[in-house]
């Protein structure tokens, strides 16, 4: 009577065998199972309704708190176990929980964005630290995240809020982004050149075997995805950190592994430094670039380095990683991601199955889920071993498209423009006329280096009029943005 005054139509059966035929002859939402009735147990009619209703939720009753019994339900996948004696309340709220809880989840995140919204606003006009962009970029991909679950159209708000947040992010970084690169600077962020001084050597210090893992292109919400799969192994101490400009591998990545900016790796490494018009790969030095930081440093850590392009190499990783156990520091770079993000402009079918962030997301699970790397974390963590996880860059979609005119040598990144003679509005990019000042190589005395304002971006030259611009809709790295710019950064701990 309880349930059916609250809207609920409730029939009833007295033992197994007739709630077997009524569950396969009805359409039930949910079913309510006593573990002690005539006939078949509770136990054996789970058994049969899930074999025939995988789908149907069912919530068992017991007087039982024998814990085999427990274990037996939670492994045939029951919805949710109630001890007597219970009150009609539990029951409503285990009802709610399994029936209603997409509406009510899609209410709450919409009620809670509203009421937030004003203050996300206020946060990003008042945001005039970088641990002020931190916290405000955490929060706005937290709340895309909750809103990319409910059926509401509030992420198109949201969406409006991260473009002003970029746009006022850009802003902010063409103001301070010089003063960064002075050593001795108050407010200085943790950058690119840092992430082995100031977090990898303390832990060697401190007589830690240390995997270094770079997911290439792996932005804070893809973090919060696979989060959830690596918290039954580890404890995480998280923080974010700010990239060099460019962000490109070239730069950003070669600084992580240096310890240096790019003009000194080019200054004191030249035979590692790899100049912009080689057609040799930009990232084949990451090793000896290690192996240069830790010699700098005065650490005789035994090293190894790995990068992994595909399934193949994950599972070669794994066949040997008893070897990699003789080591105190373990690099390693994967390689998925980034692939996956060029792939999105390459391929019509990967646009289509990554057509939105959170079917991105969705994807990098089930690549970490299904592929080698889970398996390589899982016995990193069964060894006792610390792990930093982190990046060297993110990505964006590309929505607003700008024009760049170059010559036949201006460079054809995709996250910065170098040439000698471009053509741009100045309003729409963060131009670096004086590439020295910023740690960055100049192979003439009047290249420029420019960067994309918001989610701008631009295009490859083209060889028969030297220029094209980006079509709107192109997934591809953006320019200055908080996706691109503020980088995870994970200290693991084995549970």
């Amino acid at each position: 009577m309880f349930l059916r005054n609250r809207g609920y139509e409730v029939v009833t059966a007295n033992n197994g065998r007739d709630a077997l035929d009524m569950a396969f002859e009805g359409n039930f939402s949910l079913i309510i199972l006593d573990e002690n009735m005539p006939g078949l147990t509770g136990l054996e009619t789970l058994a049969l309704l899930k074999q025939r209703l995988p789908d149907t939720p069912v919530i068992m009753i017991t007087k039982s708190e024998e814990e085999n019994i427990m274990d037996q339900a939670v492994g045939s996948k029951i919805a949710d176990y109630l001890i007597k004696p219970v009150n009609p309340n539990q029951i409503q709220v285990a009802i709610k929980k399994h029936l209603h809880s997409a509406s009510l989840v899609s209410e709450q995140a919409s009620r809670t964005y509203r009421e937030e919204f004003g203050a996300l606003g206020a946060a990003i006009n008042s945001a005039s630290t970088i641990d002020d962009w931190y916290a405000l970029y955490q929060r706005l991909v937290y709340r895309e995240m909750e809103l990319a679950q409910t059926s509401t159209n509030m992420d198109e708000m949201l969406s409006m809020q991260k473009r002003e947040a970029n746009s006022e992010f850009y802003k902010w970084v063409r103001r301070n982004y010089e003063d960064w690169l002075a050593e001795d600077a108050a407010g200085r962020p943790l950058m690119s050149p840092r992430i082995f001084p100031d977090v990898v050597f303390p832990m060697l210090d401190a007589g830690e075997k240390v995997f270094f893992i770079l997911i290439d292109n792996f932005r804070l919400d893809q973090w919060y995805t696979v989060r959830p799969i690596l918290s039954e192994f580890f404890t995480f101490d998280e923080r974010l950190y700010t990239s060099i400009l460019p962000t490109a591998t070239q730069y950003a990545r070669n600084a992580i592994f240096s310890g240096l900016m790019p003009a000194k790796i080019e200054k004191m490494f030249p035979e590692l430094w790899v100049d912009e018009d080689s057609e040799e790969g930009k990232n084949l030095n990451e090793s000896p670039l290690i192996a240069t930081q830790l010699e700098r440093y005065r650490r005789t850590a035994k090293f190894s380095y790995h990068k992994i392009n595909d399934s193949a190499g994950g599972e070669k990783l794994l066949r040997d990683f008893r070897q990699l156990e003789a080591n105190d520091l373990n690099v390693i770079v994967l390689n998925f991601i980034d692939m996956l993000s060029h792939a999105r402009t390459e391929s019509k079918m990967i646009r289509e199955l990554a057509s939105t962030n959170a079917a991105y997301r969705s994807l990098t699970e089930s690549w970490f889920r299904h592929s080698a790397t889970l398996e390589i974390f899982r016995r990193i963590a069964e060894k006792g071993y610390e792990i930093v996880l982190t990046t060297d860059h993110g990505t964006i979609r590309v929505d607003n498209p700008i024009k760049v005119v170059g010559d036949r040598n201006t460079n054809t990144n995709l996250r910065y423009k170098l040439g000698k003679n471009l053509a741009y509005n100045p309003k729409q990019v963060y131009e670096i006329k004086n590439p020295s000042r910023f740690g960055l190589p100049s192979p003439n005395v009047s290249t420029t280096y420019i960067f994309a304002s918001r989610d701008d971006f631009f295009a490859y030259p083209n060889n028969y009029n030297y220029y094209v611009q980006y079509y709107a809709g192109t997934f591809q790295h953006g320019g200055i943005s908080m996706e691109e710019m503020l980088i995870p950064l994970v200290t693991m701990t084995p549970r």
